[in-house]
């Protein structure tokens, strides 16, 4: 990949706390080590105890992963539909490392059955984990982020703020509209990823005064992940996919302050790495001859 700015020294996570729901796999890990090899601390709080039958990786040996990437990691097994384990997760992340600095909001559940097909047990589970699991790490943490906005003066790198990251789509479309093709779609998924996103527009504008910075990261493309490769026809599809890079490298650019974009943005990876002044994201692509697959909700 190439890049159009000037060499500058490399954002650094160094000692910094970030505490991610989910992330035993797939992007919220790609995130978790991207952010580990700048020296972060990394937080995990997963359902994922023991190896799940079918998907490689638990919350152990995503943390694992984490210390060998040069972060120190600290492995929480807690579900985020419980107000007990989210409390647990969220003081075990400050008292072990003095702090929470960032929270990303990555654990989601998927069903894009139509209404009709939907069973209310899948619409409860999306909207408890999506929503609900959303807003209830976002409110634990932030006290704790408020507390690393007041010490940051001086004490961090220039230009860095704390931050809540939540992996959900823009809620309007390139006209800023709201468009009917992703809940004609999916409307049981639609609402609950839209819910998650609410909660981006909502604390960007509760927090505006308080240093915290709130966005939303969306990936342009299909990412590759072991949840898509295993659906019927899943690896055809990952021909036309972007490896979790992708979005790791972005989630890095937007937390250490390599691309400065404000709060209460909807943003995608490209446009993240885009303002971090890369050009070229061809190495990203699972298949450089094969045709991208648009990502749902752009």
């Amino acid at each position: 990949m190439t890049s159009t700015s000037e060499p500058t020294a490399a954002p650094t996570m160094q000692n910094r706390t970030v505490l991610i729901s989910g992330g035993s796999r797939g992007i919220g890990h790609a995130i978790a080590v991207r952010l580990a090899e700048a020296g972060a601390n990394i937080v995990l709080v997963a359902k994922t105890d023991t190896p799940h039958p079918t998907l490689e990786g638990t919350v152990h040996t995503a943390v694992a992963d984490v210390e060998a990437a040069g972060g120190r990691g600290l492995a929480v097994v807690g579900d985020i539909r419980s107000d007990d384990d989210v409390a647990r997760a969220v003081s075990a992340a400050a008292e072990h490392f003095g702090g929470i600095d960032v929270l990303i909001n990555n654990a989601s559940a998927i069903d894009l059955s139509p209404t009709e097909s939907l069973d209310m047990k899948r619409f409860d589970l999306m909207q408890d984990i999506n929503v609900r699991g959303t807003f209830a790490m976002s409110k634990a943490a932030i006290p704790h982020l408020r507390r690393s906005a007041a010490g940051a003066d001086g004490s961090g790198q220039p230009g860095w703020a704390p931050k809540i990251l939540t992996l959900s789509p823009p809620l309007t479309d390139a006209q800023g509209r709201l468009s009917s093709t992703w809940f004609g779609a999916h409307l049981g998924y639609t609402m609950s990823k839209y819910g998650m996103s609410m909660t981006t527009y909502g604390l960007a504008a509760e927090l505006a005064d308080t240093g915290v910075e709130v966005n939303s990261l969306w990936p342009v493309t299909l990412i590759a992940t072991a949840a898509i490769a295993n659906l019927p026809g899943g690896e055809q599809m990952l021909q036309g996919a972007r490896t979790p890079q992708i979005m790791a490298d972005a989630a890095y650019a937007l937390i250490s302050g390599e691309a400065q974009l404000g709060s209460g943005g909807f943003l995608t990876d490209e446009q993240v790495l885009t303002a971090a002044g890369t050009t070229d994201f061809s190495a990203y692509a699972v298949n450089p001859d094969a045709a991208l697959v648009p990502d749902i909700f752009l």
